[in-house]
């Protein structure tokens, strides 16, 4: 869908943003018109752990599981992201059929170990991904299932947002919410944005250091153009977290790996534009 395209700047460089219009409790607290995902998108994942497997929430419907009171953004037809570990896929692609879930053989033959599409009762499209987040950058978010949370740990949450190149609504205002909903923190307790896994992340990938610190600079502009970003009764002050997470950025320390690539700087590219996968 077209939208609007502002530049907005960072502190060494322009970067194009393209803005497109367009645990039960937290389901409870909301309604759920037949176009909500989340009920059904929980219910597997509960279903699951129930049966001893790890499968986890992903994007959007993972933010608002960690973040219950702010207003949804539905949309018809939206999918379910999920998220598994390699060792157990099996079991759990297994236990998503028998949930009812129908999945794509030929898709899922091909590419089972990193990725897993089926079709959910309700129609609705379940991507399941394996181990990783590959996108502009990747993820590797196998650390998450060491938590017994129905999502990711809410710093990859975070990460797997902060780590596209260019930024549409819906990204830029799950990156709101979530630093408005969840506080960043030094303790392994959560739900928190854990600095430390943060600083890991960033510390070790000059390329993801990059990108992600360009995107927590542009959001004092991007609120300010579109103050309703910010969710109503926020817990917390985004723009004050989003500069502690680039307080962390800076101080964290970098790998050399790290280093040597960021000699090379924006000479080179450091991202990679994915397009849609068919199905």
């Amino acid at each position: 869908m077209a939208g609007n395209v502002w530049t907005v700047g960072t502190k060494s460089s322009h970067y194009r943003v393209q803005i497109h219009d367009g645990l039960m409790g937290a389901v409870h607290r909301m309604s759920t018109p037949e176009d909500d995902p989340l009920p059904e998108a929980v219910a597997l994942v509960k279903g699951a752990a129930a049966a001893g497997l790890k499968l986890r929430l992903l994007g959007g419907l993972g933010v608002r599981v960690l973040c219950p009171d702010f207003p949804p953004r539905l949309r018809p037809g939206q999918d379910m992201d999920l998220a598994c570990a390699s060792k157990g896929r099996r079991d759990v692609a297994a236990y998503l059929e028998k949930s009812g879930c129908v999945p794509d053989k030929m898709f899922n033959n091909l590419n089972g170990d990193r990725q897993m599409y089926f079709t959910a009762p309700s129609g609705r499209p379940v991507d399941v991904m394996v181990d990783r987040l590959v996108m502009c950058h990747t993820l590797d978010f196998r650390s998450s299932f060491a938590n017994s949370s129905h999502t990711l740990d809410p710093a990859d949450l975070l990460l797997s947002k902060l780590q596209i190149f260019e930024l549409n609504a819906k990204d830029a205002r799950d990156i709101t919410h979530l630093l408005s909903g969840v506080p960043v923190g030094e303790t392994a307790a959560g739900p928190v944005i854990h600095t430390g896994r943060f600083g890991e992340v960033l510390g070790g990938d000059w390329g993801w250091w990059r990108t992600t610190t360009a995107n927590l600079e542009k959001l004092p502009a991007l609120v300010a153009e579109n103050p309703e970003m910010v969710p109503p009764q926020a817990r917390f002050d985004p723009l004050a977290q989003a500069e502690r997470l680039l307080d962390v950025a800076s101080s964290a320390p970098k790998s050399m790996k790290w280093k040597l690539r960021a000699n090379v700087g924006d000479r080179v590219r450091w991202y990679e534009l994915p397009e849609e996968v068919a199905h």
